[in-house]
């Protein structure tokens, strides 16, 4: 039989009493996540209400926050739009490598875009949609982790961002890159629809269709789920874009570009027409505040389009009188 020395067997008790206060840790720190948890499971098996008229409708009762960790939260918004951000860049190294171009060159574009969509989207915001009260309270224009953006703004910054980026020697065209960004930029904005989505915000008018939603932090009543009909119509431009892309031997520079303010941005015009206002002082509008600013970028791409159909004639009838009668 072996006997253990008085030392040994003072180790493992140190042992065996480390394991377990690691053992509690692990509990208690589980018991937290599943606390924290708590609120996004618990409203998920109550997703279908019936109404007054007895017709089957979706309760939307998501809790905005994914998971708190302390002071540290992420929202669904967050996820969606980081999300939409990593694709948006995985989907841009694959057309680089496509294009023979160094992927690496990414990296700095990025902050270009990323900076510039976020200034964009939030200064739109305060200035377009609620100009009385950040006017008063200016401080907190900054504060971009209280929310408030709009993505009119994210494209304005989008331009303004590449547009100071191509500025620098080596680098690509200006309308090069933008007919290239143009197919991960509404994919992002479809993602970005998702999670207004899961943050029951941008919502639809009341409408009594079997498409209605109870938006049940907001009211009671069914609404157009709007997001997702936008996030279903960018998500089909999408494929549009990356079809006519992947198809197309020598784009023409401005023809994507066009073809995505065109088509966003009508798309844009047109749904608004089933959210609620946004801005806070467009009661008796004819049209909303988006659709106001919508109406350049369509306007934007149909001359872009004009351009880039232009070119395409003039190199035609080159190629005809180099060949001769």
């Amino acid at each position: 039989m072996i006997q253990l020395s008085v030392r040994e067997k003072e180790g493992s008790r140190r042992k065996f009493r480390y394991d377990l206060k690691n053992q509690r840790q692990i509990i208690v720190y589980l018991n937290r996540l599943l606390n924290e948890l708590r609120d996004v499971l618990i409203p998920l098996p109550s997703l279908l209400a019936v109404s007054e008229n007895s017709t089957v409708t979706m309760m939307w009762d998501i809790n905005p926050i994914l998971i708190r960790l302390g002071p540290i939260a992420l929202s669904w918004y967050g996820l969606f739009f980081a999300g939409g951000f990593l694709l948006g860049l995985l989907l841009m190294q694959w057309i680089y490598r496509r294009e023979g171009r160094n992927a690496a060159e990414l990296d700095r574009l990025l902050w270009y875009v990323l900076l510039g969509t976020v200034v964009g989207m939030r200064l739109v915001h305060c200035f377009f949609y609620e100009p009385e009260y950040y006017l008063a309270h200016p401080w907190e224009i900054p504060q971009v982790w209280l929310g408030g953006y709009a993505s009119h703004g994210g494209a304005i910054g989008l331009l303004l961002g590449v547009y100071l980026y191509c500025r620098a020697p080596h680098r690509p065209s200006y309308l090069w890159l933008l007919d290239r960004l143009a197919i991960p930029a509404v994919l992002a904005g479809a993602f970005i629809r998702i999670g207004n989505f899961f943050n029951s915000e941008i919502v639809g008018t009341e409408t009594d269709s079997k498409l209605g939603v109870i938006f049940a932090r907001v009211d009671l009543s069914p609404r157009h789920p709007v997001q997702l009909y936008e996030a279903v119509a960018y998500l089909a431009i999408f494929a549009v874009l990356l079809s006519i892309y992947r198809r197309g031997v020598r784009l023409r520079d401005g023809l994507l570009t066009g073809l995505y303010f065109m088509f966003v941005f009508t798309a844009r015009f047109a749904l608004e027409f089933f959210k609620t206002p946004q801005a806070t002082y467009e009661a008796g509008y004819s049209i909303h505040v988006g659709q106001y600013l919508s109406l350049p970028f369509v306007l934007a791409g149909l001359l872009l389009l004009a351009i880039a159909g232009r070119k395409s004639n003039v190199k035609s009838n080159a190629k005809s009188n180099e060949r001769g009668p």
